[in-house]
């Protein structure tokens, strides 16, 4: 699967799951700009190792609350690179509140997440979408949750961000064919990211328990499937579920 002269964005790439997916598209041939917030330090070390192994990569600072931020971003790829061919709608905020404890989420939390990891995938789409559909079209994957499936997750509200992202991505998809592919990866439990200890460890407890597989999902296991949608000529409007089997987010 060679990606050689793509260029790559993907925000959040200082985590755990967007190093995992910045790292293989990298390893692939692509140029990969990794966005991060405030963790400098991990997206330096997320390039560092994509130029170790013989690939190219940049850090850029996001935050993609901010629509003046998402808007700029886009232009400085345009700019250094004229070029975007896939984007990887990664960057999330989530915080434990167990489903029953309404009164703890308040507005302000219900509307840092639904920003997040809603809002900001959709406008980085219509900011990049010129980009994108350019020579010969180009990718979007979102990553998305199980939790937006079942309801079980870190948070009612995050729940519902990533139902949205899940409809955004088949929304997406129509409005940007013939162009522009994009497909969904919905992760379960990734055991040893900073998004897992976040959650309730009720949800942890029972998602390692209803894994047929006996294993939950896994950083890699993510970023081999996002490399499949980007290099495919012939799917999109998809969702897929990586969870080690929980029959709960099994459609």
């Amino acid at each position: 699967m060679n990606l050689t002269g793509k260029v790559a964005l993907v925000t959040g790439g200082s985590g755990d799951i967007g190093g995992a997916i910045a790292r293989c598209l990298g390893a692939a041939g692509a140029y990969v700009v990794v966005t991060f917030v405030g963790a400098a330090d991990a997206a330096a070390a997320a390039v560092r190792d994509i130029e170790a192994a013989g690939g190219k990569a940049g850090a850029q600072q996001l935050d993609q609350r901010s629509p003046q931020d998402i808007e700029a971003c886009i232009r400085s790829v345009a700019e250094t690179h004229g070029r975007l061919d896939i984007l990887i709608n990664n960057a999330a905020w989530n915080i434990g509140i167990p489903f029953p404890d309404l009164d703890a989420l308040t507005p302000d939390i219900w509307d840092r997440v639904l920003e997040t990891n809603l809002r900001a995938p959709f406008l980085l789409a219509r900011a990049a979408a010129r980009l994108l559909k350019a020579d010969g079209g180009g990718h979007i994957v979102n990553i998305s949750s199980a939790g937006g499936i079942s309801p079980g997750s870190s948070s009612i509200a995050y729940s519902s961000s990533k139902a949205g992202l899940n409809h955004l991505t088949r929304c997406l998809a129509v409005a940007m064919a013939p162009d522009v592919a994009v497909n969904c990866v919905a992760p379960g439990l990734v055991e040893n990211t900073r998004m897992a200890k976040r959650l309730p460890e009720a949800v942890a407890k029972g998602a390692r328990a209803q894994a047929v597989l006996g294993r939950v999902g896994q950083a890699e296991d993510i970023a081999q499937q996002v490399l499949m949608f980007v290099t495919s000529t012939s799917i999109t409007g998809q969702t897929m579920v990586v969870d080690g089997g929980m029959p709960g987010a099994m459609r």
